[in-house]
């Protein structure tokens, strides 16, 4: 999601630090699972239980064994601490768990549903809950997308607030955070699923916000930590335990949901927030762990939905420009690889990001480049978010062009726009319109990237 302040002029170079065990998982932390690379000995009075390919968690040592069923192909998975070497072995699979055969899956760079191609393409629309105060508007913002041949939405499953007010998902008491199960909470989020179904829609669901717009990370730390220091929310074990526990409660509550085309870890992830408060000990060994983590939480308690990072698509090699560098803690190629990751996102916004010598060239050119990784590691990725608030037809004809002929797996633009009964839907120089030109080239291209398959 675009903001001016996140323009950077100057670049401060971190080196990634390597992982150091501590040789002891803590109880309930994760103990082993397919490309996990921590520590694998539990605390004492706790075990290590397999729950799934992905996760081992440290259990007490009273409770029941879970087992797994072991696939065909196996992996090592090597830690060393001290002169003290562990290996464990964890299985890998490919194919559809049973029971998920009407969910959106991959088979290696292609999105499928049902065993044939699903092509991944649409718009942004995070306002969904917040802007529609009908189930009228809330059909008709649905259906301005639908009309255009879209396939998927993405929108936000977070709201936190200290001071209840519209829809909202947590409010926060001190530390202590407290889940709206009302009409103006996950009841509203029901209707947005409701409503997608209803109008042929997949939706892809980001769980917080790197940014302090509906809340986010900085309230975690701020709530739980009384800290500005955005790096918490990677490595503070409260914090991060406390945004499990609302995980589960989106996860458990959807789990069997189709029309949830996957979960995203949080939208945008950055080792600067919007506070800019940062110590520099948050690097993209710091980021790939805690998305090695959360993914591999949101797998063990959902094995259907897809599950992706919501990431900028930041940190790959390039031509050295901001954007390919790991400033913001970011390796786009190490953090797709990850076994719990299905699919990468890449976000594209030139003339924030710095790079507006050639805006249009060089978004082409950041598309082909996010396929040579999909291309390599064997998942889709799709351009998740793009925008300029200028010359879009023709900007946007290029890039979906490249997108086309590139074979990134599809694309979501930022971002929809409606005109409901209250007014126009948030008008952030971006939204896209039906009564707009650029909203017959979205229509054109959804056709396109059908055909291409």
């Amino acid at each position: 999601m675009p903001l001016n302040s996140r323009i950077i002029s100057s670049l401060v170079f971190v080196a990634g630090l390597a992982h150091v065990g501590s040789c002891t998982v803590g109880l309930w932390g994760q103990c082993g699972g397919s490309s996990y690379s921590g520590d694998t000995t539990c605390e004492s009075g706790s075990k290590c239980v397999a729950l799934n390919d992905w996760f081992w968690q440290c259990q007490p040592s009273g409770s029941a064994t879970t087992t797994t069923t072991t696939s065909s192909s196996s992996k090592t998975t090597t830690t060393s601490c001290s002169s003290t070497t562990t290996t464990t072995t964890t299985t890998s699979g490919g194919s559809t768990p049973t029971g998920c055969s009407n969910f959106v899956r991959t088979s290696g760079q292609k999105f499928t549903l049902g065993g044939s191609t699903f092509t991944v393409v649409g718009t942004n629309a995070y306002w969904l809950a917040q802007k529609t105060p009908t189930q009228a508007d809330l059909d008709k913002a649905f259906a301005d997308i639908a009309a255009t041949g879209a396939t998927t939405v993405r929108t936000w499953g977070f709201n936190e607030v200290t001071s209840a007010s519209g829809t909202y998902y947590q409010s926060w008491s001190g530390s202590t955070p407290t889940i709206n199960y009302g009409s103006n909470g996950l009841q509203k989020f029901d209707q947005v699923i409701a409503s997608a179904k209803a109008h042929g829609l997949k939706l892809i669901v980001a769980l917080t916000n790197n940014w302090q717009d509906y809340g986010g990370m900085d309230v975690y730390v701020k709530q739980i930590a009384n800290s500005d220091n955005h790096d918490l929310f990677y490595t503070n074990s409260n914090v991060i335990q406390a945004f499990k526990n609302y995980i589960a409660v989106w996860v458990n509550r959807y789990k069997n949901e189709p029309t949830i085309l996957a979960w995203e870890l949080a939208n945008e992830p950055r080792c600067h927030g919007t506070t800019g408060t940062w110590t520099g000990t948050c690097t993209t060994s710091t980021i790939t762990q805690w998305v090695q983590n959360i993914g591999s939480y949101i797998k063990g308690l959902d094995s259907c939905h897809l599950v992706g990072i919501g990431d900028e698509g930041m940190g790959l090699n390039g031509d050295g420009t901001y954007p390919y560098t790991a400033y913001e803690g970011l390796d786009f190629p190490t953090n797709l690889a990850i076994s719990s990751i299905d699919f990468g996102t890449a976000h594209l916004y030139p003339s924030q990001w710095g790079a507006t010598s050639d805006p249009v060239g060089w978004g082409s050119q950041w598309i082909t480049n996010h396929y040579t990784v999909q291309k390599q590691l064997n998942k889709p990725v799709i351009l998740e978010e793009f925008g300029v608030t200028s010359s879009q037809y023709s900007t946007y004809q290029t890039w979906l062009s490249t997108v086309v002929s590139s074979g990134l797996a599809g694309d979501l633009i930022w971002q929809a726009g409606s005109t409901l009964s209250g007014g126009q839907t948030p008008q952030d120089g971006y939204a896209i319109f039906p009564s707009d030109s650029t909203y017959q080239l979205l229509t054109q291209h959804a056709a396109a990237l059908k055909a291409r398959g």
